[in-house]
């Protein structure tokens, strides 16, 4: 099966036989061959909603077909939450919790590269796809966090980042308490 980022979509088919609704983009549901009534096609920049939540999906950044991060608001709650990206155009106000991809830290996964553990390849890929700790800060500076309560960090790479280190500069950076995930 040739279909972009598989891990992402395993699951979608027993979900919808479960009877849940799956929101997705047609590049992500043409190539899985998904249909029926349970598939809810979206658009990055048109707005939906799903009982009080209102969710504006957006353009990101990836080696993948129309993918999209989400900017979901319930009344005063604003969340963002963007990964498999590797650089957001958009700045954000309002918000009152993040949850953002942090994958690597470029100085790890360089001396990951020099020590065999990541290939080359395998390195240009995630340099072209995610988000390294250097771009979330970036992100983070260039958004009003003055409503955010707390951030969380997501998709972290098990090879190519460090927890602590991650917490430690993000929460130095923001004033914010940090989530690891």
């Amino acid at each position: 099966m040739d279909i972009d980022h598989f891990d992402h979509c395993i699951a979608v088919l027993d979900m919808m036989k479960a009877g849940v609704d799956c929101y997705m983009t047609a590049g992500a549901s043409e190539p899985l061959g998904l249909s029926g009534h349970r598939l809810k096609t979206i658009k990055a920049g048109v707005q939906f909603q799903i009982g009080p939540f209102a969710i504006m999906p957006f353009a990101t950044e990836h080696d993948a077909a129309e993918p999209v991060g989400f900017l979901i608001q319930a009344g005063a709650d604003k969340l963002l939450y963007l990964t498999d990206s590797f650089y957001c155009r958009y700045k954000f106000k309002g918000l009152t919790m993040i949850a953002i991809e942090a994958n690597y830290h470029l100085p790890i996964l360089q001396a990951n590269l020099a020590a065999g553990i990541v290939p080359m390849a395998l390195k240009n890929r995630i340099l072209k796809s995610h988000f390294s700790l250097d771009n979330v800060k970036e992100f983070l500076k260039a958004n009003d966090l003055s409503l955010v309560r707390e951030l969380r960090l997501i998709h972290l790479s098990a090879q190519n980042s460090d927890e602590v280190l991650f917490k430690a500069e993000v929460e130095r950076l923001t004033g914010k308490p940090v989530i690891i995930h």
